[in-house]
C-alpha cells in the first residue's frame, strides 16, 4: 500500500494511491489508522509533500555498502555507524536543494533507503524489528562533502535545510530483498546496486539504533548509501529510484545572496 502526504485544496490530506487516485484518509495513518473520508482525489490535482516529518530526528547510517566505504577511503565499519540531521532539513518530492554556496563549494547526492518508524522503539531486539516499522520511502542523503572533511563531524556537512528530500509515498508492503536502488543526475545513472548489498540489515540497524536512543512513530533511518556518490550543480535535476517504492525527484538551485 502506496501511503501518500499531499496539498488539495488549501489543506493537507492524506491517502492512498488507487489507480490514478488518492483515496483520502481521515488523519495520518501512523496514528488514526486507515479510516477514509470517502473523498477521492485526482492524482494529477494532488501536490506531493514528504510522505512524514519526523518526530524528533533522521536517523542515518554511514558507509553502509562496501563498495562505498571504499570510495571514501576507508574499511566499512564493524557496527552501523550513526548520525543525525535535523528535521528541518526535510523537504519533500518536487521541493528543491539548495546548495548552500557561500559555506560550500561542493554537494553531492546520496541515494538511500529510508525507514519509517511507526511505534515507539527502545532496545528492540532485532528479530523483533519489523513489528517497530510503519513502511519504507525513499531519500537523498544530501552532503557537503568539503565541509564533512574540514569539520571532521558531519552535522553541519548533513544538516541544512533541503538536504534531506523524502518520497515520494510510504511504501506499507516492501520486498526489500528483490529491489534495487538507482541514482540519476539530469537522466545519467551514478549509483546503482541491490538493496542486499547492505553491510548491516534494517533490523540490526533498528536494535543497534534504538539501544542508544528511543525511536518515535514517524521518526526515520536513511540506511546508507552505495558506491557513485558523486557532485551536482545549479540547474540539475536529482532522481533516486527504488523498485517497488517509486522515484524521488528534486530540482536544484544554489543560495540566494544575504540580504
Amino acid at each position: 500500500m502506496k501511503i501518500a502526504r499531499f496539498s488539495h485544496n488549501d489543506g493537507i490530506k492524506y491517502g492512498i494511491l488507487d489507480e490514478g487516485e488518492l483515496v483520502v484518509l481521515a488523519g495520518d495513518p501512523m496514528f488514526a489508522g486507515y479510516e477514509t473520508t470517502g473523498e477521492r482525489v485526482p492524482f494529477a490535482d494532488a501536490a506531493l509533500l514528504a510522505p512524514v516529518i519526523p518526530r524528533s530526528k533522521v536517523v542515518c547510517v554511514g558507509k553502509n555498502y562496501h563498495d562505498h566505504a571504499a570510495e571514501m577511503g576507508g574499511e566499512a565499519p564493524a557496527e552501523p555507524l550513526l548520525f543525525l540531521k535535523p528535521n528541518t532539513s526535510v523537504i519533500g518530492p518536487g521541493d528543491t536543494i539548495v546548495r548552500p554556496t557561500a559555506l560550500s563549494e561542493r554537494t553531492e547526492h546520496e541515494g538511500e533507503l529510508v525507514v519509517v518508524i511507526g511505534r515507539i522503539a527502545k532496545n528492540v531486539a532485532a528479530e523483533n524489528a519489523h513489528q517497530y516499522v510503519f513502511g519504507y520511502t525513499v531519500g537523498n542523503d544530501v552532503t557537503a562533502r568539503d565541509l564533512q572533511r574540514k569539520d571532521g563531524q558531519w552535522a553541519r556537512a548533513k544538516g541544512f535545510d533541503t538536504f534531506c528530500p523524502l518520497g515520494p509515498w510510504i511504501e506499507t508492503e516492501f520486498d526489500l530483498d528483490a529491489a534495487e536502488l538507482t541514482t540519476r543526475v539530469n537522466g545519467e545513472v551514478r549509483q546503482h546496486a541491490p538493496l542486499t548489498d547492505m553491510i548491516h540489515s534494517v533490523a540490526d540497524i533498528i536494535a543497534y539504533a534504538s539501544a542508544v536512543f528511543t525511536l518515535l512513530p514517524g521518526d526515520v533511518i536513511m540506511t546508507g548509501t552505495p558506491a557513485g556518490v558523486g557532485a551536482f550543480e545549479a540547474g540539475d535535476t536529482i532522481e533516486v529510484e527504488i523498485s517497488g517504492i517509486g522515484t524521488l525527484r528534486n530540482a536544484v538551485r544554489d543560495a540566494l545572496p544575504a540580504s
